[in-house]
């Protein structure tokens, strides 16, 4: 799989406060792993989107994560609220996440997350136009 970064994304993980940082980096770790084992999946944009880092592919649905000030012992991997990405996670992973609405999955700073699912997540957003019509996206 090839990485195509914008330099600029590097800029705004480094911005972010030490321990915010070392959690959204493990979230790009974990999409970085998922984007690299999905068959077919050739090549993957990492980019800003509203300024924060995001990952677009071929067929999925965009990702982005992000850590805000208003809330600062929280951080959070959001989705295209149009999407029916979180609806599904919601149903499959109800006792697993917190959510924002339609769009986010949110995690404490000091808490671990759980990676299985949240990389079963991930691999749904990257796939996402060719599951849509799937059942729970086929989950």
């Amino acid at each position: 799989m090839e990485l195509v970064s914008d330099p600029k994304v590097k800029d705004v993980f480094d911005n972010y406060p030490k321990k915010a940082q070392y959690h959204l980096l493990h979230l790009r770790e974990l999409v970085l792993s998922v984007a690299s084992e999905i068959d077919g999946l050739e090549k993957l944009e990492e980019t800003l989107k509203w300024g924060e880092p995001s990952y677009l592919t071929k067929y999925g649905s965009t990702i982005r994560m992000d850590w805000k000030e208003k809330n600062p012992e929280q951080y959070a991997m959001y989705f295209k609220c149009t999407s029916s990405l979180v609806k599904t996670f919601k149903t499959v992973y109800k006792d697993k996440f917190k959510f924002e609405g339609t769009r986010a999955i949110v995690f404490i700073l000091n808490e671990k997350i759980p990676e299985m699912e949240l990389k079963h997540c991930i691999s749904l957003a990257l796939t996402y136009h060719k599951v849509k019509n799937l059942p729970l996206l086929g989950a």
